[in-house]
């Protein structure tokens, strides 16, 4: 299920969204590795945050190589 832009999901609707167990999601949100805020005790997450949450962690993972191969240049 994706869903559609501006929505907001809940802990479950995040885990199918990024095909991973809700005890994942869980455990970012305790390392404050997730964008999110709660609506009372529940944490909630918007599709914009996670894609450019996304986007970042790609662009973190590639970095690192990139700058070992440039450093044994």
């Amino acid at each position: 299920m994706k869903p559609a832009n501006g929505r907001i999901m809940t802990v479950r609707e995040l885990a199918d969204y990024l095909r991973a167990h809700p005890t994942t999601i869980y455990r970012q949100l305790r390392r404050r590795q997730l964008p999110a805020f709660k609506v009372g005790s529940e944490w909630r997450f918007t599709v914009e945050s996670i894609d450019r949450w996304r986007l970042g962690q790609r662009s973190s993972v590639a970095q690192p190589g990139l700058r070992s191969a440039l450093q044994s240049e």
